[in-house]
């Protein structure tokens, strides 16, 4: 199999690290979504993507139900989510980025 030319490798360079800019930056602007969370977002975040239903979340926090629905609501709006899987991913690629 015949080397590719410089051409064709410096815009192979070029295309991986324009790929590794645009991951940076998504995960800068995650992780700056992330940041906008409160104390109790980040209580029912780190729970919901275990798996917890919102019944036993707001037992082990001490609240209600509702509360738990509200923060819920809320996070996902500032996170950008939406669904529960695509929270879970965003949280998996923030842990992963750290490695």
């Amino acid at each position: 199999m015949p080397l590719p030319s410089r051409h064709a490798f410096g815009a192979l360079l070029l295309f991986a690290a324009t790929a590794a800019h645009a991951q940076r930056r998504q995960l800068h602007e995650l992780q700056t979504r992330l940041d906008t969370l409160n104390d109790g977002e980040r209580a029912v975040l780190a729970r919901v993507v275990t798996g917890l239903l919102n019944k036993q979340i707001a037992v082990q926090l001490g609240v209600s139900e509702i509360t738990v629905k509200v923060r819920r609501a809320a996070l996902m709006r500032k996170l950008q989510a939406g669904s529960l899987a695509e929270l879970v991913k965003m949280v998996e690629r923030l842990e992963a980025s750290r490695g």
